[in-house]
């Protein structure tokens, strides 16, 4: 086991690098520059090669590339042109509410997604099978965005059940340690501040969820499906073990290979940022950060928040790969 961390640890390596090479490259071949989104359309062509030259953009790209992996071995992703802060420091302000977005709508995804799975195979050709099956298609099929204006527009304008934007209320005066809102208000024992941070997650999470939710379902489903017609579940029913123990012991426990599988790719790809669930409730995430970056041709940022999130993306698919131990006895042995 710990050859196997060992050995995806190092595999890291040579993945960082290739991305690092093609981001620089991506990065380079993109219109306009850093010096169009600070100075607009206005801007002389002396005042453009001024700011270049200040940044270091009108060196050869290998030079660039060096001094970036330099500081990359020193941990220092630079700069914020556009904030004019560090990049570390603004990944760590930004970075907590992406997870706890992405906490959100994984717990709402798992909780209804697998169960709901698992019931729609157990009852195949039934209502609630197509009602789950069907569910799932429009659950896939609706743009995030739209949803996500939708779920505004009935419960936060027109009801007024959950706020319409933001991570907190800030009039709270809420104490931030880690800038996980949630976290925060529970270590301090500021419990009406900790409550109103998780009530301005449901909505962005629901959201945010519709898509994972709808992929456990159906993989869940199809999973379970196959699992039952296994010899073993056969086998377990024949010698006349309870529903419970066979739904616990056989069926769910091997069916949930592939779920985990793809809830540690649904996990990475929230985890990047969800751009459009953050920019339509306003919630300070990395996903609303990066394409502001974008917009403004913010390099560095860009290079350290894609490089980080890379480096999240492995370490949340080795936890899933360890999860195969877990779940599967046989994948221990192997």
């Amino acid at each position: 086991m710990i050859r196997f961390i060992v050995r995806r640890l190092l595999q890291l390596i040579p993945t960082l690098f290739g991305l690092s090479i093609l981001l620089f490259i991506w990065l380079r071949r993109l219109p306009g520059g850093p010096e169009t989104a600070i100075l607009g359309e206005r801007g002389t062509p002396e005042m453009r090669a001024a700011i270049r030259r200040n940044l270091g953009l009108d060196e050869p790209i290998l030079i660039q590339y060096g001094r970036f992996v330099r500081r990359l071995i020193r941990l220092d992703l630079g700069t914020s042109i556009s904030t004019k802060r560090e990049v570390t420091t603004e990944f760590l302000q930004r970075f907590p509410g992406t997870v706890e977005l992405t906490v959100t709508a994984l717990v709402i995804a798992i909780g209804i997604g697998i169960p709901l799975g698992y019931l729609a195979a157990r009852r195949r050709g039934r209502w609630l099978d197509h009602l789950s099956v069907g569910g799932s298609l429009i659950g896939i099929c609706i743009p995030v965005f739209f949803l996500a204006y939708i779920l505004k527009a009935i419960f936060s304008e027109n009801l007024g059940l959950f706020p319409s934007s933001g991570r907190q209320d800030p009039t709270l005066g809420a104490t931030r340690i880690t800038n996980f809102f949630v976290l925060d208000g529970l270590m301090t024992r500021e419990w009406d501040a900790a409550a109103d941070a998780l009530w301005h997650l449901i909505l962005p999470g629901m959201a945010l969820a519709s898509i994972p939710l709808a992929i456990i379902v159906r993989i869940t489903r199809a999973s379970v499906l196959e699992v039952l017609n296994e010899d073993f579940v056969r086998t377990a029913e024949a010698k006349g073990l309870t529903e419970n123990v066979v739904r616990r012991r056989h069926v769910l426990r091997n069916a949930m290979l592939p779920v985990a599988t793809s809830i540690g790719l649904l996990t990475g790809g929230l985890l990047s940022g969800a751009v459009l669930t953050e920019t339509v409730f306003a919630f300070s995430g990395i996903g609303a950060f990066l394409a502001d970056s974008i917009s403004q041709r913010d390099y560095p940022v860009l290079m350290g928040f894609i490089m980080i999130i890379a480096v999240v993306y492995v370490l949340v698919n080795l936890i899933v790969d360890l999860s195969y131990s877990l779940i599967d006895p046989r994948v221990r042995v192997r």
